[in-house]
């Protein structure tokens, strides 16, 4: 039951059944999802082209072309360090600005920016893996600012006891952008494959490598332009937050007003109460009010979403380095470069499809039945298994049971997704207090992101080469990193079945809230000794 000191429109927001207005907020919130993850994995799909196209070299005939390790780290890493400037950049501005004056921002950037990409200029390989990276970064950039923003907006509309759900069926749609990045990137080279036939690699070196293929990574990355140009005009059509306009603008009216339309019902305009709400809730982020509440929370939800990042970026980046010893994939002077970008592709979609994409609905369905941390901590804890098992045995399972090798790995991608990679985002939605929920949330994503760097940077240097010793240590690496995670899961506390107030004590409940969830002395604040203003 919400508290007695909670408003009547954030009560209603609480306790309204699912309506037509939910299922718009989570299409609208979802394809800026799709577009992430469409625009973040879909280079994974071409990435080797590039390598055929600008990085082979004449004088030894018999090497398939291919990007050098720093570049190809950069190619598909750039885009990681636009996405968590992003997500600090846009974060802070949701709770400063107002979640919904800088979310089309979001969209406009992201559909430039795939755009540009597409049109990496220049013939020489400096030139053009230069402007790629270059619009990469600011394609990232707009990518990030959909996190924080995404999120606190769905957490803010949703009801208490389907909150849980409608975030994860937001971050369920990046499932479904990584489905999309292996199909478009399969159907678009299947196509130029019949128009473009070429010998394989080892028959014929110089024509193997079509030059039509330099218009297929183009056209791939330019699709992601297409989803968010066609949800803008939705997002614009939102109205701000009740939560947002009540308790941060303290504008008792307009939050009224724009819920009432909503939830098709009347409000009585809370004036003294919403200025008293607001003044009760006027801490920064800087403070050690915020740290007596949430600083372990916010410990919790950073270093969790930090080190899932390590593995999930490094599955999904390094796939393409290991799908040919799955057998998904030929071996590279077996195939042309077009027939390359096909089968990287199939197996991309082929592992999304049965071990990615079913995880994330398995959260949207289980989630408010088992709960966020039980979730996470199993999530954790299976990937761990499948990882050390899947390294303690690497050469077993790639020289005599492939099929076994192949349903492990697919095992690691549900369980991360049926664990950790949508609790995560869903956690620090729904733990802090709506002042700085959206910097909160910036601050945990942007966690994952530089996780998401060290598996970029550092764990792909180890499968470029496709050498045991260096896939077997990576693999044991993230098995370690999983197991990290699980017990920085107990930072965090459950969250499932109550209202963000009642959670963050925005209530006034904190006393007993704290009680609840940590057991300590947590739960008695002596006064607000603030830092400075966030």
């Amino acid at each position: 039951m919400a508290s007695d000191n909670n408003l009547a429109v954030l009560h209603a927001l609480d306790t309204a059944r699912t309506q037509l207005y939910h299922v718009k907020a989570i299409v609208i919130a979802g394809m800026g999802f799709f577009t992430d993850a469409y625009d973040l994995f879909c280079i994974t799909a071409v990435s080797k082209l590039l390598g055929r196209l600008y990085y082979y070299d004449p004088h030894y005939p018999t090497k398939v072309g291919k990007l050098p390790h720093k570049v190809n780290n950069l190619v598909t890493g750039v885009a990681l360090f636009g996405t968590l400037t992003g997500q600090l950049v846009f974060g802070w501005l949701g709770d400063k600005l107002g979640r919904k004056k800088v979310y089309g921002v979001t969209l406009v950037l992201m559909a430039i920016c795939a755009i540009c990409c597409g049109l990496s200029f220049g013939s020489s390989p400096a030139s053009v893996i230069g402007t790629l990276c270059f619009f990469r970064f600011w394609l990232g950039f707009g990518i990030g600012g959909d996190y924080p923003l995404s999120a606190t907006i769905m957490s803010e509309y949703a009801n208490k006891k389907t909150r849980g759900a409608f975030i994860a069926a937001v971050f369920a749609m990046q499932g479904v952008g990584i489905i999309f990045a292996g199909l478009v990137a399969m159907c678009l080279s299947a196509i130029f494959l019949k128009l473009y036939p070429a010998n394989p690699f080892n028959e014929d070196p110089i024509f193997s490598t079509q030059p039509e293929a330099d218009f297929l990574w183009r056209l791939v990355l330019m699709f992601g332009a297409l989803p968010a140009l066609l949800t803008y005009y939705w997002r614009m059509k939102m109205p701000e937050t009740g939560r947002y306009t009540a308790i941060i603008e303290g504008n008792a009216k307009q939050a009224a007003a724009d819920m009432g339309r909503v939830l098709d019902m009347e409000f009585e305009v809370e004036t003294d109460k919403v200025s008293q709400f607001k003044e009760a809730n006027n801490y920064p982020l800087l403070s050690q009010e915020f740290y007596n509440r949430h600083g372990r929370h916010l410990i919790g939800t950073m270093t969790t979403w930090f080190l899932l990042d390590i593995a999930f970026y490094s599955q999904n980046l390094t796939q393409k380095d290991i799908f040919p010893v799955m057998g998904l994939t030929k071996k590279a002077y077996q195939i042309n470069a077009i027939e390359e970008v096909y089968e990287t592709s199939r197996a991309m979609f082929i592992v999304a499809l049965l071990g990615t994409f079913p995880g994330y609905w398995f959260t949207v369905l289980f989630i408010e039945k088992l709960g966020r941390f039980t979730i996470q901590l199993v999530g954790f804890f299976m990937m761990s298994i499948f990882m050390l098992i899947l390294g303690t045995r690497y050469p077993y399972f790639r020289d005599e049971h492939k099929l076994l090798f192949f349903v492990l790995y697919g095992l690691t991608f549900f369980f991360a997704n049926f664990g950790p990679n949508s609790t995560t985002f869903v956690l620090p939605a729904e733990l802090f207090p709506t002042r700085v929920r959206s910097t909160c949330h910036a601050l945990s994503a942007a966690a994952g992101k530089a996780g998401a760097m060290v598996g970029a940077f550092v764990i792909q240097s180890y499968t470029l080469d496709g050498k045991d010793d260096h896939i077997k240590i990576a693999l044991i690496i993230l098995a370690f990193t999983n197991m990290l995670g699980f017990g920085f899961t107990f930072l965090v506390p459950e969250t499932k079945g109550r209202s963000l107030e009642e959670i963050s004590g925005e209530d006034g409940g904190f006393q007993k809230e704290t009680q609840m969830t940590t057991g300590r002395s947590f739960s008695h604040v002596q006064g607000s000794s603030r830092l400075e203003a966030f």
